[in-house]
């Protein structure tokens, strides 16, 4: 048993199929894979954790998320090597999707914190994060 591990996250969005091609590649190169799909959700699994994507109700979406809200602020994922962060970084400029902080870039998250912090498509910050004195 994993006790104390986060068994899932639920993110609702404003775009499903946006999201799923925003965050499908992502979460692929950095070991997901697919878990379950469903008219307004689709899920992908690591090891026993899984993240899925709803589509929000268009009543719930007069107002846009924001991460300095109540609520979620980001989610940060583990990388294997700086290279991976390298190479998720070139992805993401390929793509134009906006990376935050790139005036310290990689290194936003302090001296020795190997990072690249990112926005999805309904701007939650997403984080990869290179592991410490590699």
């Amino acid at each position: 048993m994993s006790k104390g591990l986060i068994h899932h996250v639920e993110i609702y969005v404003s775009d499903l199929k946006r999201s799923i091609d925003f965050w499908g590649w992502f979460l692929e190169k950095v070991g997901y894979s697919i878990f379950q799909e469903w008219e307004s959700g689709q899920s992908w699994k690591l090891g026993e954790t899984y993240i899925v994507f709803v589509q929000a109700e268009e009543r719930f979406l007069d107002i846009p998320y924001h991460r300095s809200r109540v609520g979620l602020n980001h989610i940060a994922f583990h990388a294997d090597s700086r290279q991976q962060v390298d190479e998720i970084t070139n992805s993401l400029q390929d793509k134009g999707v906006h990376i935050l902080y790139t005036d310290k870039h990689p290194f936003a998250g302090g001296n020795d914190y190997y990072a690249v912090f990112f926005e999805d498509p309904d701007r939650i910050k997403v984080e990869l994060v290179a592991p410490p004195h590699e």
